[in-house]
């Protein structure tokens, strides 16, 4: 973990490494996959090798682009930069770079492979609807993750999942081993190597979201003590998750696939199954955590 004021969390530390750990098994037995798939254990492990890198060197960047972020300079947002000034000041860290996403969807991440390279990003949608007290302890909320380095560990996790659907589409759409023997062989094999894949996205899927969940209540823990304002934290999580009702659904689900990194969860409201693996603990359990925390502070 980073050394920063932020509360430290030996919890999240150990389901870090306990996550980093299962997934590097994992991606040893995909890379073993993808070179039985193609029939060269070179190309399994450049592959391999290839997504991990670009994953981890490009994530700010892939992260800044899907949300259609931009960074902003002081000069630009000279009150974002100040609050986030003073928060690194107070939590004696690396600034990091400041991005906003001209989108109304009301949220915040974080992103980048570590505090030196990280970027914290918010939404003139966030801005519009938050006083300057519930934005600052969102930004706090933030700049947690960076320094817990959680987000390097989520980042490199999503790495499993690219690389089994990548190989699942790779043998089912190129036909790969189809040169390896005859046709049921073949076939044998596609559906063996399927298989690891589905097994391996799943298991890893179940460990991302677990640490997903306690990472968010880590991160709303330090923020919150840091700022020592842990009412504020709690009205914005209430005044973000009640504005989410609001956004259009077709906006809600062009930004699911960056729900793990969000400050809120953007979902269009349909209750299934998926939500037992959500990437975020239930609204009520963070309000709780908080409301413990206040009693801790002496502000109740």
């Amino acid at each position: 973990m980073a050394r920063s004021r932020f509360a430290p969390d030996r919890g999240l530390s150990f389901r870090m490494g306990l996550t980093m750990v299962v997934l590097a098994l994992l991606y040893v037995v995909l890379i073993g996959a993808i070179s039985y798939g193609t029939g060269a254990v070179w190309l399994g492990v450049l592959i391999g090798l290839g997504v991990l890198w670009g994953q981890w060197y490009f994530s700010d960047k892939l992260a800044l682009s899907g949300m259609g972020a931009r960074e902003v300079s002081p000069a630009e947002e000279p009150e974002l930069h100040a609050m986030i000034d003073r928060l690194c000041a107070l939590a004696d860290m690396p600034k990091p770079r400041v991005a906003v996403a001209d989108t109304d969807l009301p949220n915040a991440f974080a992103a980048g492979r570590s505090p030196e390279r990280a970027v914290v990003c918010v939404t003139r949608g966030v801005q519009r609807r938050l006083d300057e007290r519930e934005l600052e302890a969102v930004l706090s909320h933030e700049l947690s993750h960076v320094a817990h380095r959680d987000v390097l560990v989520m980042t490199v996790a999503s790495v499993v999942g690219v690389l089994a659907g990548f190989l699942t589409k790779m043998l089912l759409w190129s036909g790969l081993g189809n040169n390896r023997g005859g046709n049921n062989n073949a076939a044998i094999m596609v559906l063996v190597v399927t298989v690891v894949a589905a097994v391996v996205y799943g298991v890893s899927f179940v460990l991302t979201r677990l640490l997903s969940r306690y990472r968010e209540l880590a991160a709303d823990r330090a923020g919150a003590i840091l700022t020592g304002q842990p009412s504020a934290l709690a009205s914005a999580l209430t005044k973000i998750s009640g504005e989410m009702a609001q956004i259009p659904r077709k906006d809600l689900r062009a930004a699911e696939p960056y729900n793990a990194f969000f400050f809120v969860p953007a979902l269009t409201g349909k209750i299934d199954i998926a939500s037992l693996f959500a990437s975020h603990p239930p609204l009520e359990k963070r309000l709780e955590q908080l409301s413990r925390i206040s009693v801790e502070l002496g502000r109740e």
